[in-house]
């Protein structure tokens, strides 16, 4: 049974990965470094070629080709795993929104955070959408956990069903 994008996500946003901006090293925290190696294990387990995690906890992956055409170009899928450091990305509490109204969303009662159009009249685009925020206590990592959860989803579905022709696909993680 292949894994929802969604079930990826709330996984990956689980684990923290805020950067560390002074750090000299890479990835800047070793809690990236977590996320590699699981991101590294899952593409290995859905069958994906030359998979490697290197000293810097950058993941990469191949998708193999599946038509007999050459010159296909190759195509690559790359996302970040680290996460900003001015918010903590630990516990995280994904709040769901379904079908968005267009109103305030209190985030987080108990501690008085909310948005709504009034701050973001960008939300107005995603009235009737389904969303999720966090409580609004720690980031959510969207950025860029929700690309790695569409890229990896990607990976497994192309991966279940070679009938699919398509070109050599790259896939990297960065931290």
């Amino acid at each position: 049974m292949e894994t929802t994008v969604l079930d990826r996500f709330l996984r990956y946003i689980a684990v923290d990965t805020m950067s560390k901006p002074e750090a000299e090293a890479i990835p800047s925290t070793e809690k990236q470094r977590k996320l590699a190696v699981m991101l590294a294990e899952e593409l290995r387990d859905m069958g994906a070629a030359d998979v490697k995690l290197d000293d810097h906890a950058y993941v990469y992956g191949t998708i193999p080709a599946t038509c007999r055409e050459k010159n296909i170009p190759v195509l690559g899928f790359i996302a970040h795993m680290d996460t900003a450091p001015a918010f903590s990305g630990t516990d995280v509490k994904p709040r769901f929104v379904n079908h968005y109204d267009g109103k305030t969303i209190v985030l987080n009662q108990e501690l008085g955070i909310s948005m709504g159009p009034e701050q973001y009249p960008e939300l107005l685009n995603y009235v009737g959408q389904d969303l999720i925020t966090s409580d609004g206590s720690t980031l959510l990592g969207a950025d860029d956990k929700a690309g790695i959860a569409e890229i990896m989803t990607m990976a497994e579905y192309l991966l279940n069903h070679p009938e699919i022709p398509h070109g050599t696909i790259k896939i990297g993680f960065t931290p």
